[in-house]
This record gives structure tokens, C-alpha cells and sequence, in this order.
């Protein structure tokens, strides 16, 4: 087939861009920033890819609802970005380019059920945990992408209507307790009332400053208040994992995105959570709760497989 499948993930901050080989290998990445403004972050894609070599497909990741014409409805991370024509502008922008376009951790699940964590597994859920949720179901062998091309968008479940507000505009959703804001929401919670000096301490002496970053640091280093407020959050996570592990039955859970690195101190706490929580533990199988393999390259290997199958399909 030949060279030329550029991958390419569109984040709140960065885009990452990359190649991908017939092999399955991937190298070559590019990283830029993510400026203000639907068009100006096309035509950043688009500056970014003229620098990468000949290319016939790319498959890009975005932050957001994705439909299946390759338009981007509502991305709460990408402000004021609003029915975006992300494949057609980027044809435009770069003639002869075949475009498939899919969210990114739609994307990041499949490239872990192809190259990643979730090799051999048919029946895959992939969560990231980052600044907020996102997910990607594979059933049968294949990628879900529901009716509308919207699967995925898992970070919304609301698991308590009187919790804090989220950018989505709704109130209590997953990730507003089990993402990486999350868990610094609980941290400063923890620490605003008196219960986390070391958290507080790494924060600089702020409660109001305390992070995500400053619970997981106190935990790893054994601080029993740390550890406390990742016992919490591990739950928060569970609870999440569970509600979806009844819908969809997984042989597979894979966990990714920015927390996925300081993992060691929370996955077993979640896995622990999660037998308690879902149904019938005991009666059923095993699902397996793993880390991803792919780490920040996943959104952009995985938009890089879709590709090179549209590209395949079109013959």
C-alpha cells in the first residue's frame, strides 16, 4: 500500500500528528499548538501535515461529537467551536487527501484493540481518564460508532444530579469525580477541610491551588490522606466502569489518557471497587481492567488505522 496514513489527534492544548507504516509501526511525530477558532485549527492540521511528506489518507481525532459526515458539532474543550466541517475544510485544504475524521478516544479504543492493550479482544471498552472522560466500544470484533456517530461520550453520565456543574452544561456527570480534574476537585475538597497537609504542602501552601498531580504525588509517596482522597476517587471511577460494564458486558476494560501514568496508585483500588459494584461479580467472568499501551500516540495511531481502512475500502 505504500506510504502516506497520517494520523493526527486534536486536543484542548496540542495536536499530535504522526505516520503510520503498513507494518503497523508508527513514528515521525510532529507536535503543534491548538489555536483559537474552528478554521484556524484546520488550517494548523493542515500546515502540520504539509510538513509530514506525501500523504494519500488521514485520519484525524477531535475533542468532541463527531457525526458521520466528518463534522464536528460541540467540542466543550475547543471553546466556541460549534458544526465544524472538519473533513470537508481539510480536503479542501489538501487536495487528492482521502479524510476520515472520528473522536479521539473512539480512536485511541480502537488502535488499543489493534496494536495496544486490547489485542484479541472483541468485546472492548476504552476509557481516558484525562482532564475529563472519554470512551470507545468495540462489540464484536467491531468499532461502535452509534447512529449519529456520537458513542463514546461515556464522561456524561450523570452519577449524582446534585453534584458540581460540567462543561457540558449539565450538572453531577462522571467526569466531574472520576477524571483528572476530578480527582482535584476531591483533593481541594480534602484539603479545605483540614484533612491533607501534605497535599496541601506540595500545592504550595494553597488549598484553593491544590491539583490532580498533588494527590497522586502524596499518595505514591504513602501520605495516608492522599491515599484516602485516591480511595475515593478510585470508587468514583469504579462506579463508572460498573454502570457501563452492565450495558455492554466487556471481556475488556482499558484505561488511558493523561492519568493512566500515575496509575500505580490507583488502579488496584478501582479494581477492588469495581467487583464490589457490579452486578453478579461473582457469576460472571472476570473483566479484565488493563492499561493502555499506546499512551498519548493512541488517539492519533488509532485515527491512522480508520484511514488506512477507509482508504482500503475506497479501493
Amino acid at each position: 500500500m505504500g506510504p502516506g496514513v497520517i494520523g493526527v489527534d486534536v486536543g484542548g492544548t496540542k495536536i499530535l500528528a504522526l505516520h503510520l507504516e503498513d507494518d503497523g509501526s508508527y513514528g515521525g511525530e510532529v507536535r503543534g499548538a491548538t489555536p483559537l477558532g474552528g478554521e484556524a485549527v484546520l488550517d494548523a492540521v493542515a500546515e502540520l501535515v504539509a510538513t509530514m511528506g506525501p500523504v494519500t489518507a488521514l485520519g484525524i481525532g477531535m475533542p468532541g461529537l463527531v457525526d458521520h459526515a466528518g463534522v464536528l458539532k460541540f467540542a466543550p474543550n475547543l471553546p466556541h467551536v460549534v458544526g465544524l466541517p472538519v473533513r470537508d475544510g481539510l480536503e479542501q485544504r489538501l487536495p487528492g487527501v482521502v479524510v476520515t475524521v472520528g473522536n479521539d478516544a473512539t480512536c485511541a479504543g480502537w488502535a488499543e484493540r489493534v496494536l495496544g492493550a486490547g489485542q484479541g479482544s472483541d468485546d472492548l471498552l476504552m476509557v481516558t481518564l484525562g482532564t475529563g472522560i472519554g470512551g470507545g466500544l468495540v462489540a464484536g470484533g467491531r468499532l461502535i460508532e452509534g447512529g449519529n456517530g456520537f458513542s463514546g461520550e461515556i464522561g456524561h453520565m450523570v452519577v449524582d444530579i446534585h453534584g458540581p456543574p460540567c462543561p457540558c452544561g449539565k450538572r453531577g456527570c462522571w467526569e466531574r469525580f472520576a477524571s483528572g480534574s476530578g480527582l482535584g476537585r476531591l483533593g481541594r475538597e480534602a484539603a479545605e477541610a483540614g484533612q491533607a497537609p501534605a497535599i496541601v504542602e506540595l500545592a504550595g501552601g494553597d488549598p484553593v491551588a491544590v491539583r490532580g498531580e498533588h494527590v497522586t504525588a502524596a499518595a505514591t509517596a504513602g501520605d495516608p490522606d492522599a491515599l484516602a482522597v485516591i480511595g475515593n476517587f478510585a470508587w468514583w471511577v469504579a462506579l463508572g466502569l460498573a454502570n457501563l460494564a452492565n450495558i455492554f458486558d466487556p471481556e475488556c476494560i482499558v484505561l488511558g489518557g493523561g492519568l493512566a501514568g500515575s496509575a500505580g496508585v490507583f488502579l488496584e483500588p478501582v479494581r477492588t471497587a469495581f467487583y464490589d459494584l457490579v452486578e453478579a461479580a461473582e457469576y460472571r467472568p472476570v473483566i479484565r481492567i488493563v492499561l493502555a499501551e499506546l499512551g498519548q500516540q493512541a488517539g492519533a495511531v488509532g485515527a491512522a488505522l480508520l484511514a488506512r481502512d477507509a482508504r482500503a475500502q475506497q479501493g
